[in-house]
């Protein structure tokens, strides 16, 4: 959060940009495209190199933050706190396996605990215990899991994303649009086997009426 972008101004860094940009499959790359949301997975950064550790992950907390909060500037990797991510959207931050941030997206935030407790049949939720929930849902011995469609693909609730062969998809209105990190374009073809990336517990909470924030280029 906190006026961030993918790489900084006015540093030995900013001629390239940083490996901070993730991808529906939850990887994460280095490229200048910018996206609407910020967020982390604690701290995965070596701040000296502005680099990626090993890891992609050193809490079970993978969270979606606002890039603008209370005017508060923050230089992306250049300290040893939570390593700065970003996205192309929240259907993208969804796929990855995050979740709104309490802090300072609390009301959306709130909204979707209460989307998530209305599809998934419970009560009382915590931060934590969704964490739990989706860090089994996301993550297949450290790789991505994908899930099986539990309905025909033209039924899926917009905001969800799919993936077929190394190309991933939203959907919207029932149609497929083939993600970049630029934004979305239609897709003509068939999708002939995709595979679900947004996590079956954050698929039921778009179900359930959640609406989440979709890239400019999906709504054209």
């Amino acid at each position: 959060m906190a006026n961030s972008s993918p790489s900084t101004r006015n540093s030995p860094f900013a001629t390239r940009p940083l490996q901070n940009r993730v991808t529906p499959t939850g990887e994460i790359i280095a490229t200048p495209h910018r996206g609407m949301f910020t967020g982390n997975r604690g701290i995965i950064h070596d701040p000296a190199t502005r680099t990626l550790l090993n890891k992609r992950w050193s809490s079970p907390a993978w969270i979606t933050c606002l890039c603008q909060f209370r005017g508060w500037r923050r230089p992306v990797m250049a300290r040893q706190s939570w390593t700065e991510l970003f996205f192309l959207d929240e259907a993208t931050a969804f796929a990855a396996g995050h979740r709104p941030c309490f802090f300072c997206r609390r009301d959306d935030a709130k909204r979707f605990r209460a989307a998530w407790e209305k599809g998934n049949d419970e009560s009382g939720i915590s931060a934590k215990a969704m964490d739990a929930v989706l860090h089994r849902e996301r993550l297949d011995r450290g790789k991505k899991r994908l899930h099986a469609l539990p309905v025909p693909l033209a039924e899926l609730p917009d905001g969800t994303m799919v993936q077929q062969g190394e190309q991933s998809f939203l959907v919207m209105q029932g149609a497929a649009w083939l993600w970049s990190f630029a934004g979305y374009v239609p897709h003509t073809g068939v999708l002939d086997h995709p595979m679900l990336l947004t996590p079956p517990s954050t698929l039921r909470t778009l179900n359930a009426g959640y609406q989440a924030v979709l890239h400019p280029s999906a709504l054209s």
